[in-house]
């Protein structure tokens, strides 16, 4: 995971080059605004891949925010991967957010489940149980375990996951990406505090969303 701190993440470099390449052939054929057309859309590319630096906060109790986004809905529900009552916490990302996504807790991968689906928009309630998905279960050192599902939306089509079951993980270290448009939903022991609200918009690695009893 060493090469996942570049200002621009490796991951979209693909679609950068590519559409660079593409616009300068257009612009050298004199197909001026066909070329700047695909010009602006490789600045745009380069620009959705920025991966900024983040500061985690040190609080060893505080769950932190996985992705950029606005916290779309906070309920209690009875989680089947977990087979508990938790508080879970949903994040929509839209394409102009920050697509890194970021441990919310430090602890062991203890569980990744994937699990094919469909790519309806990240910001309705169906696509929390219906589309694609990646879910990667933590636990602290004190037995907590903290569950993070990447959910792909209808223009992300491709979820990335970097770390393995049985790593260990810093909390705000860089786990993977959704790409283009997707949700993020974080699920908490019942018994703890919230520290957002519905509408609040947060940062992966800084943000605390909740607060570990």
């Amino acid at each position: 995971m060493n090469n996942k701190n570049f200002p621009v993440m490796p991951d979209g470099f693909f679609f950068i080059v590519t559409l660079a390449i593409l616009a300068l052939i257009l612009i050298g054929f004199k197909f001026l605004w066909t070329g700047v057309f695909f010009l602006a859309c490789a600045l745009f590319v380069l620009w959705f891949f920025r991966n900024p630096d983040r500061v985690a906060p040190e609080d060893d109790r505080a769950v932190i925010s996985p992705a950029d986004g606005k916290v779309i809905k906070i309920e209690t529900v009875e989680e089947e991967i977990l087979q508990e009552k938790t508080i879970k916490v949903s994040i929509f990302m839209n394409i102009f957010n920050v697509h890194v996504n970021r441990a919310p807790c430090s602890g062991v991968v203890k569980k990744i489940i994937y699990r094919k689906g469909k790519f309806f928009s990240a910001n309705l309630d169906k696509a929390s149980e219906l589309n694609e998905r990646n879910s990667i279960l933590i636990e602290t050192a004190d037995g907590k375990r903290i569950l993070t599902i990447q959910i792909a939306g209808v223009i992300a089509r491709r979820i990335v996951c970097w770390v393995k079951e049985g790593m260990d993980i810093r909390k705000g270290e860089r786990f993977g990406l959704i790409k283009f448009g997707s949700r993020l939903e974080v699920f908490m022991p019942a018994d703890s505090t919230v520290h957002v609200k519905v509408g609040d918009k947060v940062k992966a690695g800084e943000t605390r969303i909740g607060y570990l009893i």
